[in-house]
């Protein structure tokens, strides 16, 4: 079976993940890089072995003729290249959030069952053996559950420099809480039906409008509710940074993030070190038990990009 010609869009952290993995996987074949200056795709393009670079996706579009595209640009160009794909006859893999409005993640959608392409965007945590396992347990707690979560970043220089570039298209609170309201409606296997949310802008360096601290909470269908908090900048605080708690009417269950790990960390921020379960005890007249549950396998942001293009290439394959 000849491997799927893919063309990434979007050179950064994320889009070069993914076109690492298509190089390392026999199933893909990379055929281009386009970046908004060859500068950003240049290094990537070499150690990848000189794959030919575009700075205008029609152009690249044309001249690769892939199979599939691989959306990695800012948030607010998601709609516009995954379409430009689709309608081109390719495949495409999306990073997160696949749109801006539910109007148009649903057009795309419906694009892509029109012209029976694949459509799959990057929910990292689906493909995360901690995640998977952590959602696994919870389900155990009992309803309603209660799933309280942050990942607060104190980032700076060339980190904070990324952040601000990314707020010009969304806040934190959707780039990363995407993820994390995702995670909760998987252990709910229910709708959330309420959202409620604030932010704050916490520095002059952002156009008006824009926002570097939010907090959402949201309320499902079963009666289980989760609140998730997100912030980037120098101002941040590291203290407890990084909760990862659910809990319902038979106990708890907690990550435990890596020691040592700074929060702007791009590669290890989310590292895990544990699942810590807390049984309760039905009578309350015990503390209940403790179990530590040991994680064989934490990858790193490439063993997850790996992960990811292995199901979107099944996803295209059938």
């Amino acid at each position: 079976m000849p491997p799927i010609r893919v063309l990434v869009i979007g050179c950064g952290n994320m889009g070069a993940g993914h076109a690492r993995a298509y190089a390392r996987d026999a199933g893909f074949e990379l055929v281009g890089l386009v970046s908004r200056s060859h500068g950003s795709s240049a290094a990537l393009a070499r150690e990848l072995g000189e794959v030919p670079t575009f700075t205008d996706v029609a152009v690249a579009l044309a001249t690769t003729r892939p199979d599939a595209v691989c959306v990695a640009s800012y948030p607010d160009t998601h709609v516009a290249f995954a379409r430009q794909a689709i309608e081109a006859g390719c495949h495409v893999f999306c990073e997160k959030p696949l749109a801006e409005t539910v109007a148009d993640a649903s057009a795309l959608i419906a694009l892509a069952r029109e012209r029976q392409r694949a459509l799959y965007v990057g929910y990292s945590l689906r493909v995360h053996p901690t995640w998977q396992r952590f959602a696994e347990i919870a389900r155990t707690l009992g309803k309603p559950l209660v799933m309280r979560m942050n990942l607060n970043q104190r980032s700076s220089g060339r980190t904070w420099a990324t952040h601000k570039a990314l707020m010009a298209a969304t806040p934190p609170i959707v780039d990363c809480g995407v993820h994390y309201v995702d995670m909760m409606a998987q252990m709910t296997g229910s709708r959330p039906i309420r959202v409620n949310a604030i932010g704050a802008r916490l520095s002059s360096e952002l156009k008006p409008g824009s926002y570097n601290y939010g907090q959402l909470q949201v309320v499902f269908a079963d009666g289980s509710v989760g609140w998730y908090e997100a912030g980037w900048g120098p101002m941040m605080s590291e203290n407890a940074y990084f909760v990862k708690d659910v809990i319902g009417p038979g106990g708890c269950v907690s990550i435990i993030g890596a020691k040592d790990v700074a929060s702007d960390d791009v590669d290890q921020h989310g590292a895990s070190d544990s699942l810590v379960l807390r049984r309760a005890d039905p009578t309350g007249a015990t503390p209940g038990t403790t179990e530590i549950v040991p994680l064989a396998d934490e990858p790193g942001h490439q063993g997850i990009c790996d992960r990811e293009q292995a199901l979107f290439l099944r996803a295209i394959r059938g």
